[in-house]
């Protein structure tokens, strides 16, 4: 057997998912802390971190990236990396990276499709409506009627 699973306190997770995890951590806290004083870094939210498995870069993922706040993000990447460097016990200190996350870019993407999809149905005519139950004009795809006599066509007399 692998020694590796005998390990006391081995986590079931690959180390670099822990790394990135604990920056993320780290990270939002200190970028929540710099919004007090910076309003540019007021609305970010931190999406992931993925870092390189040399640790020699990391590339932060934010949900969106309002006006200025890029500038900000660049502004303050060396006080996060010291902020990093201070509170992790890594080999290198990841240089850092900000980009906005793919996922939700492509969860936009789809939104909008769906949308554009929700307003061309609504634009068609609606469906006819057909009783449950009611397999033989269900069939036909051909609305039921109603016999004058508050009774359908098909039942018996």
């Amino acid at each position: 057997m692998d020694r590796r699973h005998h390990r006391s306190g081995a986590k079931a997770y690959p180390r670099t998912a822990r790394v990135n995890a604990l920056l993320q951590e780290i990270l939002a806290e200190e970028i929540e802390r710099l919004a007090d004083t910076d309003d540019r870094l007021a609305l970010l939210t931190l999406t992931g971190v993925v870092c390189e498995p040399d640790l020699r870069h990391a590339t932060v993922l934010l949900a969106s990236m309002p006006e200025g706040s890029a500038e900000a993000l660049e502004e303050n990447r060396r006080g996060l990396q010291r902020s990093l460097g201070g509170q992790v016990r890594l080999k290198r200190t990841p240089a850092l990276a900000f980009t906005i996350d793919p996922a939700v870019t492509a969860g936009l993407k789809v939104e909008e499709a769906l949308r554009r999809a929700a307003e061309r149905d609504a634009a068609l005519p609606p469906r006819p409506e057909v009783e449950p139950g009611d397999e033989t004009v269900e069939a036909a795809g051909i609305e039921a009627e109603d016999g004058g006599g508050g009774e359908s066509a098909t039942s018996e007399r």
